[in-house]
């Protein structure tokens, strides 16, 4: 099975964002090792609990491998000089959403994690960007990132293996999935969209996404 370098192992507090509006998108690598419980990182916040963190939102992998693509759009953000600039907890580079697949296992450190869910991006991402456009270019794009569960708590540090473990549902990358309950694309392919409202390894809420999908 392949196996990743950790390139950054990255946490974020709360903090103004806009107005007095709370994010802790703003990320900054850790120099050790870094606890992971079942909500996530050790030290890693969460301003808005109704969109962010949770179980299914415990950890945050952004490929390091799309940064070379955003600076040919925009050349020279000071943001992509370093892993952080998507809010991620973990920065490796040669698995994306084309590969990463929806039930994956990872031994991630010492803990065991399990992707459950692409990254569905919201404004804060744009607006701490100071990119307008960005949004929408993420979701054209499908370079998203994703999020895992963690079935079996540890510690991680910059430098350890990310090792898949297991791939039960190849057919399922994150690419697709995301593609086809957030970008639009559930009107080509209907009985996928149904397929999906039954991944119990699915996050709950993206399942909802695809059972009120599959019932229009």
């Amino acid at each position: 099975m392949a196996a990743y370098t950790v390139e950054a192992v990255l946490t974020g507090r709360a903090q103004p964002l806009r107005g007095e509006e709370l994010s802790a998108i703003r990320k900054e690598a850790e120099a050790g090792p870094v606890e992971i419980g079942v909500l996530g990182l050790i030290g890693d916040e969460q301003a808005d609990l109704r969109v962010h963190g949770g179980p299914e939102k415990a950890i945050h992998h952004y490929p390091r491998d799309h940064y070379a693509f955003w600076e040919s759009l925009h050349f020279m953000h000071p943001k992509l000089e370093k892993p952080g600039a998507f809010g991620e907890n973990i920065s490796t580079s040669g698995l994306v959403e084309g590969e990463a697949c929806i039930g994956d296992r990872y031994r991630l450190g010492t803990a065991l994690v399990e992707l459950c869910q692409g990254r569905q991006p919201c404004w804060k991402q744009a607006h701490v960007m100071d990119w307008p456009e960005l949004l929408a270019l993420m979701v054209k794009h499908r370079r998203t990132g994703w999020y895992y569960r963690v079935l079996e708590p540890g510690a991680v540090a910059a430098g350890d293996s990310l090792e898949l473990l297991e791939r039960p549902h190849p057919e399922w990358n994150v690419e697709r999935v995301f593609g086809l309950l957030v970008a639009g694309d559930a009107k080509e392919d209907p009985a996928a969209v149904k397929a999906l409202a039954t991944l119990s390894v699915l996050a709950e809420s993206w399942r909802a996404k695809a059972e009120k999908l599959a019932a229009r």
